[in-house]
């Protein structure tokens, strides 16, 4: 086995500066985009005046605004890769942190809310479109996840994986949030977990999209309603996490993973991997303690295992940027459910200093855990090239001296 280790970052984010999608979108919608790309803009300054702390968030982009164009500039971006010691990545739309976010709303936060679905559609079309461009670059290593606005349109969302599949997009992401829409539980959205299921396409969810009216004021982001609303913050970071599981609780109870076995879901950048521990014995008490509930109903007969069971069978972690005290809990939530990400280029990431963090928390971990969780899950669960990789790897890989 080489001393060089197959790394894969399970969240990676990449996408245009948001006027630069015109060539991507459908003439017709030209006219729209012009006038919503300033709005979108301005938009986005004011959420990252008072989401993010615009002085830090500046110093930190300072010295590296050539390495951020790696979000975008594909030479740029392998040079990133290559500094990281990563051979492949799981390629997600970029979001507010460098302001490059596919437009009409279908970028990462893919909500909904006060949208109109032809437009998100259209935006999301336009990212796809970019996104298999740049993964055309080298397909092994670069693994898109197509955006796809599921909750307007089942047929056409269906009809977009396909389209994702034949130009080399097997991996998607769908809304974490559907407000007023049918939940993931509704035999509706059958259609799309089946050709999901049939064409090897790995759904994702991905964390940061939660209500942010409640926190931040109905007005957010024009108005800023903090002196009103202490404590927002920490409301936001304390409940967003579980606005990611929350589809997988639908999905579960509602026997999608039951009807398709074979579909596979992520979750990534769930921040503390301790939360999962309690969710799925949660859902596991209330199928194993069934007499409790009696009074309800049968709520459970159609499922044929406990919830953790197909949460070990059907679904993945994309572990962010991980700290050590979860992957010391690595057997109490699945090894080999643990994937590692890097989340470039936002600034709560790893890059650029992803060679000092692997010596950081990696430092004394057995190697077979430590190659599992940095690549050797990912090559398994998205059916990667391994020896294609390997062989990346043995070029740029981070040395497995980082495990001493």
């Amino acid at each position: 086995m080489s001393d060089r280790l197959l790394v894969v970052s399970t969240d990676c984010h990449a996408g245009l500066p948001i006027a630069d999608y015109k060539p991507y979108v459908e003439s017709k919608y030209h006219e729209m985009l012009d006038m919503a790309v300033p709005v979108t803009v301005d938009m986005m300054d004011k959420s990252e005046a008072m989401f993010l702390i615009k002085e830090i968030n500046d110093a930190w982009r300072a010295p590296i605004e050539q390495e951020l164009t790696g979000a975008w500039d594909y030479q740029q971006r392998v040079k990133m890769l290559a500094g990281d010691g990563i051979a492949a990545e799981i390629v997600f739309p970029d979001g507010i942190t460098e302001k490059n976010t596919p437009p009409f709303g279908a970028g990462l936060g893919l909500s909904p809310k006060d949208m109109v679905p032809e437009l998100q559609w259209a935006g999301a079309m336009a990212h796809n479109r970019w996104l298999a461009e740049l993964c055309a670059n080298d397909p092994a290593r670069h693994i898109g996840v197509a955006s796809i606005p599921l909750l307007w349109d089942v047929g056409q969302a269906v009809e977009a994986v396909r389209w994702c599949v034949d130009n080399g997009l097997r991996s998607v992401m769908i809304p974490t949030m559907w407000y007023t829409n049918d939940a993931y539980h509704h035999v509706k959205y059958e259609p799309f977990w089946e050709v999901c299921q049939d064409l090897g396409v790995i759904i994702h969810f991905h964390s940061g999209p939660a209500p942010h009216a409640e926190y931040f004021g109905a007005g957010f982001p024009v108005e800023d309603a903090r002196e009103q609303m202490p404590g927002a913050m920490g409301i936001y970071v304390s409940e967003v996490m579980w606005w990611m599981y929350r589809p997988l609780t639908f999905m579960i109870w509602g026997g999608v993973f039951e009807r398709f076995p074979r579909l596979k879901a992520m979750i990534v950048e769930g921040g503390t991997m301790f939360m999962l521990p309690p969710w799925l014995k949660l859902m596991d008490f209330q199928y194993n303690e069934g007499d409790i509930s009696a009074k309800l109903g049968d709520f459970k007969s159609h499922l044929s295992m406990a919830p953790s069971e197909y949460f070990a069978r059907n679904i993945g972690i994309g572990a962010s940027c991980v700290k050590r005290p979860d992957i010391d809990m690595r057997d109490e939530i699945g090894l080999e459910k643990i994937m590692w990400g890097s989340d470039f280029p936002h600034p709560e990431g790893t890059w650029p200093h992803t060679r000092d963090y692997y010596n950081e928390t990696f430092s004394g971990l057995p190697e077979a855990d430590g190659r599992k969780i940095l690549g050797e899950n990912a090559v398994a669960f998205y059916g990667l090239d391994r020896a294609r990789l390997q062989q990346v790897a043995d070029e740029i890989g981070p040395d497995v001296s980082i495990f001493n």
